[in-house]
């Protein structure tokens, strides 16, 4: 089972094109999406990062386990490395149309765009690098070099799915506390 770098290209091209052309084909007469709007629609997209980003950590978890291990296979490596890079390109779809509302989403949801976009791409472009080396060095698994790359997937899967949880936990506490307090101002008339 052979990953190629290039399909993690294309699929970044292809969402890439698939993001700008749904903005492009959308119809003239539909009014504006309100900040509201923009914000639900953000707050959505966050929580289905969230949701990629707990498979992603549990898959890239298994790759650092493997880059310690004699027992595993190159093909152990390629199998979690390709379920890796299925979460990342998952990610990499949100995170575009996040960027692309970005302007418009509360002052905490762009930090949350920020960071869990950083974290993204360092998580890509380690699957990338890895998946190159693998498909040049099935031989020589325990190489620094591809055994760092594999400590960066999981420890960046990890750093994202932590900053997502953080975001998240803060959206929750702000909608109960705004709704603690809608009550509270109920029960003084």
């Amino acid at each position: 089972m052979r990953i190629y770098s290039s399909q993690i290209v294309l699929a970044l091209a292809v969402i890439g094109l698939l993001v700008a052309g749904s903005v492009f084909a959308s119809s003239p007469a539909q009014a504006p999406e309100s900040p509201a709007d923009l914000s639900g629609r953000a707050s959505t997209l966050l929580a289905e990062v969230q949701d990629e980003a707990v498979r992603l950590r549990l898959h890239a978890e298994k790759l650092g386990t493997l880059a310690g291990n004699l027992q595993y296979s190159w093909q152990s490596h390629a199998f979690y490395l390709d379920r890796v890079k299925g979460h990342i390109n998952a990610v990499g779809e949100r995170t575009a149309e996040l960027q692309q509302i970005r302007h418009a989403v509360l002052p905490w949801q762009q930090q949350a765009i920020t960071e869990v976009s950083s974290h993204a791409a360092q998580v890509a472009a380690s699957t990338q690098a890895a998946i190159l080396y693998l498909n040049k060095n099935q031989r020589w698994l325990f190489a620094p070099e591809y055994r760092d790359h594999l400590t960066t997937i999981a420890d960046r899967s990890e750093d994202m799915e932590q900053t997502l949880d953080k975001f998240v936990d803060y959206e929750n506490a702000q909608q109960k506390f705004q709704q603690l307090q809608k009550d509270l101002e109920l029960a003084g008339d």
